[in-house]
């Protein structure tokens, strides 16, 4: 065992002195050491019940004959975090999670791992840490928030953002905003839609790193409390077979993943965080794959923000298998992969029953042919960029507008709540891409101000900064190369015409090839926002966004 390495010999006599302060027994430090990464805190919404989880956890490990022992992870809620500073500090904490992740774990020799994670960035953050350390590590996830209730209707926090944007313009009033503020989080757990988290803790599920109904079961459920049991007991066994993570995420798994992305409808930073755990597993997931995929793949699935379902909703009807049951009936999932279950997807999806066609569609009735995510291309996007297709307008899968054109979000908002934006725009938003901001901010206000103020049928947004799950409209992020480092997206000017077409995957700027070269000799590089701290260390290592915004090591010359 790794832990022998601190336990184990005369050697080890100074390490175990330091155990038995911890209050450790000998029959303790004899069996397998398990950490349990606790990402508890009381800031986060989806984070304030994993104490209980990770009790729980504790309790499958100990009956099971582990020792556990539990450290924590950083976790931020970008909720909170929207609209300001502090969103810049939302995507970098991905890294800081694996990196400190592997930091405790190597340095005290656990055996295994179980990861106890929620919201966006903690989710793939410890995917990451997981495909790093490659001991083996199963996933038990806080869960999902329950939907809240407003006037009778099923609501999230997509709907509160967008009655912000609904106030401002007149639509409601400041006694229906309260009402909205009061209601629409009723309970700790992820926001209740299909946005990042929620995406994340799905697609867990089907890489094949989670038991059942880690995606789906409602933070206050007991059954999730027993699924953390359940988990911590499964950990156990898969280091006595010696399952790691990279025999469970392959490249097959990834595929199987951004397949069920398509099906699902899941956020945009799923095309962010894939690639980047793909990457620690020492795997290409090259993006060109997601529109192939996209083709092929069915959408079944309408959760908030693209529809009126919640994961509450998707959890009754069957979960994630289920879904995943109905896809492979088109033979579309590799079913042979081992998973954490110790057994193959084949038997863990067999039987697995859809139990309500009008939240899982059928694939005989699915609400589109092809998947829920689109990556487009074009002359504003070389590398690529990103829509999430399911939660646009069908009227603007096509479309033409001039450019309003804007160099970070706030100036945006600014116009936006000015009323500058009318019908038929697209407004650009630049310089918020992983090296521009630095941090690539999410751009959930503006576009649900767009949403609010009744123009998200007429006006589009793109951006080199990406987009919250909560987004929905025509919302078109990860433009790739970004401005910060000279990318078309920093040669548009005001009025000029953009063509957007999601179904056939193009954006371009009607300009010629010759005046993109004029403009880009006239373009002057701008200076770093931030020069200091951890951004600024973060900007000078970060790739693309088409590449997961993933942090490249310069190459060190150790040559005589």
């Amino acid at each position: 065992m790794i832990s022998d390495a601190v336990s184990c010999g005369t050697k080890c006599a100074p390490q175990r002195s330091l155990l038995r302060a911890l209050g450790m027994t000998d029959e303790e430090i004899a069996k397998p050491m398990i950490g349990i990464v606790s990402s508890y805190n009381e800031i986060v919404p989806g984070h304030m019940n994993i104490d209980k989880i990770v009790n729980a956890v504790k309790q499958g490990v100990a009956m099971a004959g582990g020792n556990p022992v539990v450290f924590p992870a950083i976790a931020v809620c970008d909720g909170i975090a929207m609209g300001h500073k502090g969103m810049k500090y939302s995507l970098v904490t991905r890294d800081l999670i694996a990196d400190s992740t592997e930091a405790m774990a190597i340095a005290h020799a656990f055996d295994a791992l179980v990861m106890v994670p929620n919201c966006d960035k903690n989710v793939p953050g410890l995917l990451m840490a997981a495909a790093r350390l490659n001991i083996p590590t199963i996933f038990v996830s806080g869960g999902p928030m329950l939907a809240g209730r407003v006037k009778g209707e099923k609501r999230s926090l997509s709907s509160m953002f967008e009655a912000v944007g609904s106030y401002n313009s007149g639509k409601i009033s400041a006694e229906e905003l309260d009402e909205f503020e009061n209601k629409v989080c009723p309970s700790c757990g992820s926001c209740s839609g299909m946005y990042t988290a929620n995406s994340m803790n799905c697609l867990t599920e089907v890489l094949g790193m989670a038991l059942r109904g880690n995606g789906t079961i409602p933070a206050v459920y007991s059954e999730r409390i027993r699924l953390a049991k359940h988990a911590g007991m499964k950990i156990m066994e898969l280091l006595e077979k010696n399952i790691c993570p990279r025999d469970i995420m392959t490249e097959d798994a990834f595929r199987n993943a951004l397949t069920m992305d398509m099906a699902l409808g899941c956020s945009t930073n799923s095309m962010l965080h894939l690639p980047a755990i793909a990457h620690e597993c020492g795997i290409d997931l090259n993006l060109d794959i997601a529109n192939e995929i996209s083709s092929k793949t069915p959408n079944l699935c309408h959760l908030a923000p693209a529809g009126h379902t919640y994961m509450e909703d998707l959890n009754e009807a069957g979960g994630i298998y289920a879904v995943m049951n109905e896809i492979n009936k088109l033979g579309l999932l590799k079913t042979d992969l081992i998973t954490c279950t110790g057994k193959t997807i084949a038997e863990n999806i067999s039987g697995v029953l859809n139990k309500n066609p009008e939240i899982i569609r059928t694939i005989d009735n699915p609400y589109s042919k092809t998947g829920g995510i689109a990556v487009l291309r074009g002359n504003l996007a070389p590398d690529s960029c990103v829509v999430k297709r399911s939660a646009v307008a069908p009227e603007m899968l096509k479309h033409s507008g001039p450019a309003k054109v804007y160099d970070c979000e706030e100036d945006a908002m600014a116009a936006i709540n000015g009323g500058e934006i009318v019908e038929g725009d697209v407004v650009v938003i630049r310089y918020e891409g992983p090296k521009g901001g630095p941090g690539m901010r999410e751009m959930l206000n503006p576009t649900s101000a767009i949403m609010g103020m009744g123009l998200g049928s007429t006006v589009a947004l793109i951006t080199d900064g990406r987009f919250s799950g909560a987004t929905r409209g025509a919302s078109i992020g990860h433009v790739s190369p970004e401005a910060a480092v000279g990318g078309p997206i920093a040669l548009i000017r005001n009025g000029d015409i953009i063509d957007i077409d999601i179904n056939a995957n193009t954006i371009n700027v009607r300009l010629s090839d010759e005046e993109l070269k004029k403009r880009r000799s006239e373009w002057v590089q701008r200076k770093p926002s931030i020069t200091t701290g951890y951004l600024a260390r973060y900007a000078s290592l970060v790739t693309s966004g088409n590449r997961g915004a993933v942090l490249e090591v310069p190459s060190c010359n150790t040559g005589k």
